[in-house]
């Protein structure tokens, strides 16, 4: 292990036979997640079916003297699975374990902690019941209550007719009993949204179960539910992105004659010129982007990006995007159905104009291919290797010679007549490496590998033979060679050193990268005699060989959730699972200070002065950072499980704080946020927390949960409010929950109820932002109260988008993703 440990897992062999397994283990989630869904559907449609008994039990109590009351069978076909394309539940997007009801994961748990004694009923499931209700519970729907004639987008497929009853209570929490009368029964079949004007609700049905939302006093009269929704007036555009792939990507580093340095996070190319602080982005792509290659001309770039799938479920293929550096159009497109998975090596040759690419994807076979890429000719193809490629290179002087490399393999492979054939590196007496990591030229046409063993080998030109060995060059792999203008050969790697190398390979001067940077990933040349170098911690440093190194761009380094914006100031706070709190400057675009943490991030929020800010981790406890000097201000631990949401209210004087054990954490703050003590914890959630607000005079609470509960809260006496009139007229000071009437149009056609992370509504009122589980951004009119309102919807992020919120002055919005780590800066214009 020791020869690789510098490697991340991507690094890895990805065999057949693993692959299998990761295919199997995926359609195992995929079955776990549909029974899930069919035990969670009937659980939400009993659970319904014991409060209505109870209820026309208290009303059989209430009526005796009447007489008793006779009761009819009722049949109630159970709620089946939602289905999203080809009648099949898509899995979670970067998934990687089985779900759980309730653990130490993030807010993509779909499992709902209800009454346990109905566990037992899931062998139910897909059988039908007669079920006696007595008449007076029973009514049809009247001509008050309007049903939405809007289908599901599945309602062609062969499970399309299913129908789905909807059960139904008097408010959200099922908790209200009163003498009025009840919401009518009756089948949703494929309808997604009712509306009754009489008692002036909302119902939307996600995954079976029914959501009841009231208006407004003032809306119950005007109210209409087929009204169209607008577009708002306001776009973004993509002013910034935060963050750089080292951590499993390499040769992804570049610096252009125009300054620019070119490189890619999630699904972004950026081009940023360090001197006038100014980033264009190149945006074609749909999914990740893995490689990048410059083209001798300096102009053309070519980038690849993995298989992906797009939000209607349709698989979209992984393939190379050519494109123009200058003016950011694509000139070519090539490989969509011939890759498989995903794209790990690009380059142009040089002596021929540039005239050819080649290519590796990450199939099985590691296909190598080579390109007339300007007629978009697929000139050759051969099966590299059935272990990971790392590296693969034209020779400078011979188009028709490529140079790959990877696990166990050094070849060279020789084009002619459409065919390419291979030789294998002969290391004879040198033991052979474990991976053979990196590959350049020198000016003589030898070839230079770095390999794991921490050794140099240099390959006679034309031949497969080791003509020089520097043995020892480094401790540990090398990850990183860059042969210089003026001859000078630069190394790194997992030592963190960077050693250059003189012509007859001869060490000239090493220097040590900071740990707090982490092992250099790749190396290119930079302006004059600085060198830039991309690390695994993802950062970007710029320097000299002999001179400091100062990161140009930095990120995070796992994934990504908590996100919050000062309160007056352009100033936002992220954090995620690698334990990094970071403090950034949106109108500098640069980082203010980080800070790392003993636990995993999943949240933040800042007190309304923005003296300090909370944050919370997945282990239950959280802290309170100054935010100028980013010094610990107090600690606190609240149950043992993940902390979704820290909300501080408009006054300052309380802190609520949402865990994943269901229950709603209230603390009354003092001295400007320095100062905490207990109030108590607002218990009637049946499952975690995934978002609050507080109403504008700081006296109420709004929560949903992951089972699609909408509860309305006292917290300074941490009691529930059960009232619909009390609570439909509240003004809230924030719009961050996914479930209410003035967003519930945000949700789109065939949703499982957990494909929104987040919501936000802008400060004048106008607009609503959300982030989705298909890495898309989407911004909304506000309010946002008509089923399926229209919206622009924006791309960049290629994993579920965990957060997204304006700044406090609206200038600027920001999001956050999930496994691609990257943060975004978006203009509203």
């Amino acid at each position: 292990m020791s020869d690789c440990e510098g490697l991340p897992m991507d690094d890895s062999a990805s065999a057949a036979s693993s692959m299998e397994v990761t295919d199997r283990i995926a359609s195992l989630e995929q079955r776990v997640q549909m029974q899930e869904d069919e035990i969670q559907l009937l659980k939400s449609a009993l659970a319904d079916v014991v409060r209505r008994l109870n209820h026309s039990e208290e009303q059989q109590a209430m009526g005796s003297r009447r007489g008793p009351t006779k009761a009819r069978p009722m049949i109630a076909t159970l709620p089946l699975r939602p289905t999203v394309n080809n009648g099949t539940v898509l899995p979670k997007k970067g998934s990687g374990t089985l779900p759980s009801p309730s653990g130490p994961g993030s807010r993509k748990d779909t499992s709902t902690p209800a009454n346990k004694s109905l566990s037992s009923l899931s062998s139910l499931s897909g059988s039908t019941r007669i079920l006696y209700l007595p008449l007076s519970t029973v009514r049809r729907a009247n001509s008050n209550e309007h049903v939405g004639t809007l289908t599901r987008k599945d309602s062609g497929d062969s499970k399309g007719n299913r129908t789905r009853a909807g059960s139904t209570g008097s408010n959200s929490s099922g908790k209200k009993s009163d003498s009025k009368q009840r919401d009518p029964v009756f089948n949703a079949g494929m309808r997604r949204v009712t509306h009754c004007k009489e008692e002036g609700y909302v119902k939307m049905f996600l995954k079976g179960r029914p959501i009841t939302m009231h208006m407004p006093k003032d809306q119950v009269d005007s109210y209409c539910l087929e009204a169209r929704a607008e577009l708002p007036s306001n776009k973004l555009k993509l002013d910034w992105v935060y963050g750089y792939r080292g951590r499993d990507c390499r040769s992804n580093l570049y610096l252009l004659p125009t300054g620019e340095t070119v490189y890619f996070i999630a699904s972004v190319v950026v081009l940023f010129n360090v001197d006038e602080r100014l980033q264009r982005h190149y945006t074609g792509h749909t999914d990740d982007i893995k490689c990048l290659a410059v083209h001798p001309d300096k102009i053309t770039i070519a980038t690849g990006q993995v298989a992906g799938t797009s939000s209607d479920g349709k698989h979209l293929a992984p393939h190379v995007r050519v494109w123009d550096s200058v003016s950011l159009n694509t000139l070519h497109v090539l490989g969509a159905g011939f890759f498989d998975r995903a794209l790990v090596c690009l380059s142009f040759s040089k002596s021929n104009g540039g005239n050819t690419l080649c290519v590796v994807d990450d199939s099985n076979d590691h296909v190598l291919s080579v390109w007339d890429w300007q007629r978009e000719d697929r000139l050759a193809e051969v099966k590299c290797s059935n272990e990971s490629v790392f590296a693969a290179d034209f020779h400078p002087t011979d188009s028709n010679i490529v140079v790959t490399c990877g696990k166990s393999h050094l070849y060279f492979w020789n084009l002619e007549k459409g065919m390419l054939a291979k030789k294998q590196g002969l290391f004879e007496k040198q033991e052979k490496p474990k991976f053979v990591l990196c590959v350049t030229f020198a000016e003589n046409g030898d070839a230079i590998t770095g390999d794991s063993s921490g050794n140099i080998l240099v390959w006679g030109k034309g031949t497969n033979r080791i003509s020089h060995v520097i043995q020892g060059a480094h401790e540990g792999s090398i990850f990183a060679l860059c042969m210089l203008r003026n001859g000078t050969l630069v190394s790194g790697g997992k030592d963190r050193r960077l050693v250059s190398w003189d012509s007859s390979y001869q060490q000239i001067q090493t220097v040590e990268v900071p740990e707090l940077f982490g092992p250099i990933r790749t190396i290119a040349e930079g302006r004059g005699e600085t060198v830039l170098i991309g690390t695994t911690k993802n950062f970007v440093l710029q320097g000299s060989l002999d001179g400091e190194f100062m990161p140009i761009t930095q990120g995070h380094t796992d994934e990504l959730w908590g996100l919050a914006v000062h309160p007056c100031k352009p100033q936002f706070l992220t954090c995620g699972y690698d334990r990094q709190v970071s403090l950034w400057d949106s109108s500098t675009h640069q980082l203010i200070w980080t800070k790392n943490m003993e636990d995993a991030a999943q949240s933040a929020g800042f007190h309304p002065t923005g003296a300090v800010v909370a944050v919370g981790t997945q282990t239950g406890r959280w802290l309170v950072l100054d935010t100028d000097s980013k010094d610990l201000v107090t600690m606190h631990t609240d149950g043992n499980e993940q902390l979704s949401v820290m909300r501080f209210g408009p006054d300052g004087n309380f802190l609520a704080i949402g865990s994943h054990d269901n229950y709603i954490y209230i603390y009354a703050v003092a001295e400007n946020g320095r100062k905490y003590s207990r109030v108590g914890k607002c218990s009637g959630h049946s499952s975690f927390i995934t978002h609050l607000d507080w109403s504008v005079d700081s006296q109420y609470l709004v929560s949903n949960s992951g089972d699609y509960e909408i509860l309305y809260w006292i917290p300074s006496v941490c009691k529930q409010v059960v009232s619909v009139e009390t609570t439909r007229d509240i003004e809230w000071a924030t719009y961050t929950c996914t479930l209410a009437f003035q967003v519930f149009g945000l949700w789109p056609d065939g949703s499982d109820g957990t494909d929104i992370n987040a919501v936000c509504r802008s400060s004048d009122k106008s607009l609503l932002v959300t982030g989705d589980d298909f890495g898309k951004v989407h911004l909304f009119s506000y309010p946002c109260s008509q089923f399926r309102a229209p919206s622009h919807a924006y791309g960049g992020h290629s994993s579920h988008v965990t957060n997204v919120t304006f700044l406090f002055d609206d200038s600027y919005l920001v999001s956050t993703g999930g496994k691609d780590m990257s943060v975004m800066q978006w203009r509203i214009v």
